[in-house]
């Protein structure tokens, strides 16, 4: 003898709107990361840099700039840097004398400070409050050099204003719009 099946209880009304509201809550949240993701896309900033593999040592981005001095800096990357005695970066063509002098320095406002190590090895580092962006001793050590030295717009500096001035002068065309997340174009190697 086989039992009949128990018939299905008809829907209470806790459990029709215990149901209705998870329904009504699991939408809900949908729309939210929905929303939040869509938003994110959109909103997604974006920040003037300089390619260092397009840049062509033109010198605008100290003349250009609506800021005095430039926004843009010179940086150095140190694992390309060979810390020359003779740096084509930091000293003029047939310098008179391997010492400090002005008149030995190719930066216009003695922004590259250079220090002994040990013979004969020196490190080149950048006074960012004394560079104006010339690109001069970026032009030298590119040309003469390892390319260790290199411009990048600094943002804690920059306005970020929505038509860089200098964008629109870069002989180069070096200048675009990077992610706000990830700002700076790092040069790693000496054909970046």
């Amino acid at each position: 003898m086989s039992v009949p099946p128990k018939p299905e209880s008809p829907l209470n009304r806790r459990q029709f709107l215990r149901d209705g509201a998870r329904v009504a809550a699991m939408t809900g949240l949908g729309a939210i990361f929905g929303l939040a993701a869509t938003r994110s896309a959109k909103d997604q900033s974006y920040v003037w840099q300089i390619d260092p593999a397009r840049c062509v040592y033109c010198g605008n981005c100290a003349t250009a700039c609506v800021l005095k001095p430039s926004a843009v800096k010179c940086v150095q990357s140190y694992p390309i840097c060979g810390y020359c005695d003779l740096c084509t970066g930091y000293f003029v063509p047939e310098p008179n004398a391997l010492n400090t002098g002005a008149e030995n320095q190719v930066c216009p406002t003695a922004a590259i400070e250079r220090r002994f190590i040990e013979d004969p090895y020196y490190e080149y580092n950048i006074n960012e409050d004394l560079c104006i962006g010339c690109a001069r001793c970026v032009e030298g050590c590119t040309r003469f050099g390892n390319g260790s030295f290199y411009l990048q717009v600094r943002h804690d500096r920059c306005l970020n204003c929505n038509e860089c001035s200098i964008a629109r002068v870069c002989a180069g065309d070096a200048f675009r719009r990077v992610p706000a997340s990830q700002p700076y174009i790092i040069k790693l190697t000496a054909h970046e």
